[in-house]
């Protein structure tokens, strides 16, 4: 149902822009563009024609815009933020150079003779310690 209102969404979206772009100009522009129109429908009702037309899609697009809103908070949506997603194990230690990597313990100990490196930790300070200012 959504995908159908997404398409007719779009759809009165670029007929919208094209009912906006066809109507003659009233202003500005120094007269461009002004040519007159003779043929089936005076300059008068085409622009009556026009307005109508660009109001009722507007009113169109308008309804499927509130539709499309409704649609997408009717779906029960797990709202998570970045901050509230559980930390990392720890940093990732690169392996030691040469290719070697370290065995599991449950083979029996380690290949290569390398032992895998502890992951680092940061070490806090026990006191709180005070810049000291050079003296001149």
């Amino acid at each position: 149902m959504e995908i159908v209102l997404l398409v007719v969404h779009m759809l009165l979206a670029v007929a919208l822009i094209g009912m906006v772009l066809i109507q003659r100009s009233e202003g500005g522009a120094l007269g461009i563009g002004g040519g007159g129109m003779s043929g089936f429908m005076t300059g008068r009702a085409t622009a009556n024609l026009l307005t109508r037309a660009t109001a009722v899609l507007a009113a169109l697009f308008f309804i499927t815009s509130l539709g499309l809103t409704w649609l997408s908070g009717a779906k029960p949506h797990e709202r998570r933020s970045i901050v509230d997603q559980p930390a990392k194990s720890g940093p990732a230690v690169p392996g030691p150079a040469g290719g070697a990597t370290g065995g599991s313990p449950a083979t029996g100990g380690t290949t290569g003779g390398t032992t895998p490196a502890a992951p680092n930790t940061p070490t806090t300070p026990t006191t709180p310690s005070v810049p000291s200012v050079p003296q001149r």
